[in-house]
């Protein structure tokens, strides 16, 4: 199965973001003393074939802790069934059961020489035991080194180097020709050259890596650590500056900057060959993730661990992606192996935070989450998390306490906070604070006008309060223009015009919305009430159905009962007035972003 072979070709059309490492990612450190994580219990049964089945769902699902469970189990009872032994070896690799996956691939090559996986692990296996001529080989076997293949190629290059083959190691690298390769090869060759002790080259080629793409972070971290390691601090600093207006405020950034306007010499980013070659899978594993690839990206993210335990980076995606695919008891065992002198251990507690919060174990969240801004009082990244999580459990009045520390704390740019203004003032809306809620709406537009969210927003409250309807249409109809596939923006601006009783325009936006999000029960509610209004009652009923059978809000369901039962009554005399309406106040949009954590 030449899966690295497969990933590394999909890779052409995003080289730039393999090396790209976390732009979300931000913040720095609290104590973890005891695992967070309650795996969830399964038993093995009897039946071979039910295992099997077992295994089968679990890997579908991506829980790789059942399917490596349910596939070895299965395999114990047909032990020379080679599509099953290739099943519980990918299982293994994909949970980082190295030494299960490192036999399991010995036992498959015997059956199946040509495997291009098998041969990848046992490579990286021997990387590992500094068995660099035995890697070189298993490359070549498993998908060979021309220059067509960049995961072999680039790991035969750090193998060479590993045998002190410098030459040959920047060699091999050349062979990847095709100038979509351009980036990762001169990345890839200044790593060899700089921990071989070649400065001119390492230099000549970050210089040119860095003039491919200024924007990329794991690059910029790299360049500027050499520049660093070569006594060039301030070249350093300014490559940092120039970041800070990409990204502001990265963790990583500020950490290095704090050290270089210290007068400290910072560590190269690369170190050593095995810290070359968990580079090269870490890369590989991101552009993976970020293709959507999770097999592919689980897969050399373990690997680039195996090699790297420590990689902050490979950390982070590997547990993000783990909570992409609601695996959120694996993301918290992961998290919680950032290191804690890493600058991103913050990053890590704010997405533990998170994960407990999509096991349902909320409380444990906040909580968890108030302890991290008790140890990082003036960290903006926390406090923004903590803001949202509060927001989404209705604290508003604390929401409110938490971004207004979170404004005071910021270091960016004042148009980054934009966020933070917008969060603060649904909090306010929510607590009934409208024209606190106004103004910091305002003041978001004023940050970054025409940010669609805002516009949403502020223009929906303005409809429902009937004032200032000559401005709230247009913001909520260049919302829509802005973002015409988000549903819940769609139905903004058909329940805005419902509520002011244009009734066929309402039903036209609310059809779209329902098209673009058919599975959110507020948006059929509203569109079932738009049907009513307009005389086709059989579909409103069909619609408040649908929305009672979506798992509607328990405090909606009554509402919607008794639609279903009796209809809706009277229309309201004026814009806002809905209560003789039976319908609701707000638009999924304002309801989906009051719950959410985060937003934009």
């Amino acid at each position: 199965m030449p899966l690295h072979r497969l990933a590394s070709r999909a890779i052409l059309s995003c080289v730039s973001v393999v090396l790209a490492g976390s732009f979300g990612l931000t913040a720095a450190a609290a104590k973890v003393n005891e695992s967070l994580s309650v795996a969830t219990p399964f038993e093995v049964g009897e039946s071979p074939a039910g295992n099997y089945l077992a295994a089968v769902i679990a890997g579908a699902d991506r829980d790789t802790v059942a399917a490596a469970t349910f596939f070895r189990e299965a395999l114990r009872f047909d032990p020379r069934n080679k599509e099953l032994i290739e099943r519980t070896f990918v299982a293994a690799l994909s949970n980082g059961a190295m030494p299960e996956a490192f036999n399991l691939a010995d036992r498959l090559l015997t059956y199946e020489p040509d495997n291009g996986l098998a041969h990848l692990a046992i490579g990286v296996r021997a990387l590992k035991a500094h068995e660099y001529a035995t890697a070189r080989g298993q490359f070549a076997r498993g998908g060979g080194a021309e220059g067509g293949d960049l995961t072999a190629t680039l790991l035969t290059a750090w193998a060479y180097q590993g045998s002190g083959q410098t030459r040959r190691a920047l060699e091999t690298v050349d062979r990847l020709d095709d100038e979509n390769f351009a980036v990762f090869r001169n990345y890839h060759k200044a790593l060899i050259a700089d921990v071989a002790g070649r400065r001119e080259q390492a230099a000549e080629a970050f210089q040119a890596a860095y003039e491919s793409d200024k924007n990329t972070l794991r690059l910029v971290d790299a360049y500027a650590r050499f520049l660093s390691e070569t006594g060039k601090n301030d070249q350093a600093i300014a490559l940092y500056a120039a970041f800070n207006q990409v990204v502001p405020d990265h963790p990583t950034v500020r950490a290095a900057l704090a050290d270089l306007k210290a007068g400290k010499t910072l560590r190269p980013l690369v170190g050593d060959v095995d810290q070359g070659t968990a580079e090269v899978l870490y890369g590989l594993g991101a552009a993976g993730d970020r293709q959507g690839d999770d097999l592919a990206g689980m897969i050399y993210l373990r690997l680039s661990l195996y090699l790297d335990p420590d990689n902050a980076l490979a950390l982070l995606t590997l547990g993000d992606l783990y909570q992409r695919i609601n695996q959120n008891e694996q993301a918290l065992d992961i998290f919680q192996d950032v290191p804690q002198s890493d600058p991103q251990r913050v990053t890590a507690d704010i997405e533990i935070s998170q994960a407990l919060e999509n096991l349902g174990r909320s409380d444990q969240a906040l909580s968890y989450l108030r302890n991290v801004v008790d140890d990082h009082p003036y960290d903006e990244e926390a406090l923004s998390a903590l803001g949202n999580l509060q927001r989404a459990h209705d604290h508003y009045d604390e929401a409110i306490v938490t971004y207004t520390r979170a404004i005071a704390a910021s270091k960016k740019p004042e148009a980054a906070n934009w966020p933070l203004y917008y969060f603060r003032g649904i909090a306010y809306e929510r607590s009934k604070q409208w024209p606190k809620a106004e103004a910091d709406f305002k003041h978001a537009l004023q940050l970054f006008p025409d940010q669609p969210l805002v516009l949403n927003y502020l223009g929906y409250s303005w409809v429902d309060k009937g004032m200032n309807l000559d401005q709230a249409f247009p913001m909520l109809r260049r919302a829509v223009e802005l973002r015409p596939t988000d549903g819940y923006v769609v139905d903004s601006l058909g329940w805005a015009e419902y509520k002011l009783g244009h009734y066929k325009d309402a039903v036209t936006d609310l059809e779209k919305a329902v098209d673009l999000k058919p599975a959110d029960p507020v948006i059929n509610d509203h569109l079932g009430d738009a049907y009513w209004r307009i005389g086709r009652k059989l579909e409103a009923h069909f619609q408040w159905n649908h929305a009672r059978d979506m798992g509607a809000d328990p405090a909606d369901l009554p509402r919607i009962l008794q639609k279903i039962k009796s209809g809706l009554e009277t229309p309201p005399a004026s814009p806002g007035a809905d209560s003789k309406s039976g319908t609701d106040d707000k638009p999924a949009a304002a309801d989906a972003e009051h719950k959410q954590n985060g937003g934009g």
